[in-house]
């Protein structure tokens, strides 16, 4: 996206009175986010659920300043954006209507990835939640899923800090911008993770601190992600909150259950109890849960029917199995393959139905 037209995408999310919900609604309106900051006041006005304190903040010049500010802190720490019009960004996450207008991130994943799993908690775990935590991921890590949390205390930073050491990525979304790691005691894992996932937030760097932030962040932990696991949770929490927006959005929850009478275990029991939560013990339960174990022999199978592959085939082949539902740009790079050669091989390989074409120019294997 070229800088001028990023611009007007970082300004419209800059606006505070318009949340992502009518940032999406104007730029359909009006036909792009810089024609929001062109259009008469009057015709503004006559969109739905726009009212005089948007437009009038719309209106406002230092708007606009504030994000060619924001550029050129993007532009100076190595941060990246991307907009929900861009093939990269999270389709999991795209189809939730209150999914962010865009975000900002340090690190390299590929956010349309075959499987990612949110690991959310109590800040105050205990043993037995760290341990759960602990075998989780050890037990899944065969799988290469992308571990999703919150970088808070307890139970967040165990599963960013598991994840890393099982040689999988993580995604630590920020209740805070980039600029303002929060807590600070997790700046080192921070960094860590940027090596090894990314490290993301909606919040522009001249957003005011306010816990409210760290809420809606939460609906990002759940959209991210195939399903929510629930570890340990007081009776209310934002692990709860999070596990909440997974169900709004029609995503698996899972929870580990906790002895009776615990409080770090009441929210869990509550889940569960309420049928809001799938009952988990280890790494099998998910696996039966989310088809993980069905799906992976059947490609198995698919592939045994096709052993006469091209060597350009089995490349392919072989990197969507570790890195399903890539985009066709992704494939050519990472396989070495030019464009032009890519895209007939990925039509033959269609037609011999071992790989499906989906939509956002991705392919993942049959």
């Amino acid at each position: 996206m070229k800088p001028q037209e990023l611009l007007y995408y970082v300004a419209t999310a800059m606006l505070q009175a318009v949340g992502p919900i009518t940032a999406k609604q104007l730029i359909s309106y009006v036909g792009s986010p810089e024609q929001i900051f062109k259009e008469s006041a009057s015709t503004l006005g006559k969109i739905p659920n726009v009212g005089p304190a948007i437009v009038k903040e719309i209106r406002e010049k230092n708007v606009l300043a504030m994000a060619e500010k924001e550029l050129d802190f993007i532009q100076k720490n190595d941060v990246k954006v991307l907009t929900y019009i861009d093939d990269a960004y999270p389709y999991r996450m795209k189809n939730c209507e209150d999914a962010p207008l865009l975000f900002f991130y340090k690190g390299n994943v590929d956010f349309n990835g075959a499987k990612f799993i949110s690991i959310v908690g109590t800040r105050n775990a205990t043993d037995y939640g760290k341990q759960c935590c602990k075998s989780f991921i050890s037990e899944i890590k065969i799988h290469n899923p992308i571990i999703v949390s919150g970088l808070a205390f307890g139970i967040d930073v165990c599963a960013h800090r598991e994840a890393l050491n099982a040689g999988l990525q993580t995604i630590a979304v920020l209740g805070t911008p980039l600029s303002r790691i929060s807590p600070v005691s997790h700046v080192e894992t921070a960094k860590a993770i940027v090596n090894q996932g990314c490290v993301l937030s909606e919040y522009n760097t001249q957003m005011k601190l306010d816990s409210k932030l760290f809420v809606r962040r939460n609906r990002i932990i759940a959209a991210l992600s195939d399903a929510t696991v629930v570890v340990e949770s007081k009776e209310k929490g934002g692990a709860l909150i999070t596990a909440d927006f997974a169900n709004q959005y029609n995503r698996d929850v899972c929870a580990f259950p906790g002895n009776v009478g615990n409080r770090y275990s009441q929210g869990c029991n509550n889940l569960i109890k309420e049928n809001k939560a799938a009952l988990i013990e280890n790494g099998k339960d998910l696996e039966r849960l989310l088809n993980w174990d069905i799906a992976e022999k059947s490609a198995a199978v698919q592939r045994e029917l096709f052993v006469q592959l091209s060597p350009e085939e089995q490349v392919v082949c072989d990197f969507l199995t570790e890195h399903p539902e890539s985009t066709i740009d992704t494939i050519a790079i990472q396989c070495s393959l030019p464009m032009s050669k890519l895209s007939s091989l990925l039509l033959t390989m269609e037609f011999k139905g071992l790989v499906a074409c989906l939509p956002g120019k991705r392919f993942r294997n049959i």
